[in-house]
């Protein structure tokens, strides 16, 4: 299949997919890598691992294509939305490992249907087919992910943040803000679990803990997402329900 086949077979697939609307891709540090090219982007995603722009990004230019896909495998909206989020967390997971042929390879073969190339855009459609056939999804009442609440570039992150504090930190978090676990109920289980803390150290232990979670999340994934918060700490733990509700962990 040529790739002007192929392309005018997405555009299809994206039309008739409602896409949802990701705002970030309006934002000026987005704007501002808008022109690279995919190769670019990539590159600069492997060169500097600790920023976030670069991956938001690609999320953004791939996010119709991806949504699209998925969304007509899906079951229903909850699931696709649910999948979406995966797909782009195994995505992050995975882009740094791609190696894309030398760019003259890749224009020499574009015109010809008998040679293949990896472009970002197959792999990425390549991934996504994975994740597709590979997941096994739970059902609709159990998802509580909402994707409007929770830019998959900004969920990926933070996950990844949370990953870094101190495991007891991380725990209260958890506890406290996706299972709505009062300060006197979380006392009550690290105290079985050996922890010597009241209510009182829970709540001021929560307090610097997402502090720590906000100062673990890129510099720049702050600057997109959470740009009105005058304490970066308070908004992402406004956040953390949603960001972690959808994690198959």
């Amino acid at each position: 299949m040529s790739t002007s086949t192929v392309d005018r077979a997405l555009t299809s697939a994206v039309m008739s997919v409602q896409i949802p609307l990701f705002p970030e891709a309006s934002h000026e540090i987005v704007q501002q890598l808008a022109p690279l090219s995919d190769r670019d982007l990539l590159n600069r995603f492997k060169a500097d691992p600790t920023a976030g722009r670069y991956f938001t990004t690609i999320f953004c230019r791939y996010s119709p294509i991806v949504y699209s896909l998925i969304r007509h495998s899906a079951r229903s909206p909850v699931q696709a939305d649910y999948l979406f989020a995966l797909t782009w967390r195994h995505i992050l997971n995975e882009l740094g490992g791609l190696v894309l042929p030398p760019e003259e390879q890749a224009h020499r073969t574009n015109g010809d249907q008998n040679q293949s190339t990896t472009s970002l855009q197959s792999w990425l459609i390549n991934i996504t087919a994975v994740c597709i056939n590979q997941a096994i999804l739970p059902e609709v009442e159990d998802i509580h992910y909402v994707l409007a609440e929770a830019s998959p570039p900004l969920w990926c992150y933070t996950e990844r943040a949370l990953n870094q504090l101190d495991p007891i930190e991380r725990l209260i978090i958890i506890m406290a803000q996706t299972f709505r676990w009062s300060d006197t109920r979380i006392a009550a289980y690290l105290q079985a679990e050996g922890e010597q803390i009241t209510p009182v150290a829970v709540a001021n232990r929560l307090r610097v803990a997402c502090r720590h979670l906000a100062e673990a999340l890129p510099e720049d994934i702050r600057q997109i997402y959470l740009p009105t918060q005058p304490a970066p700490a308070a908004g992402i733990a406004s956040q953390v329900p949603e960001l972690v509700a959808a994690s198959p962990d």
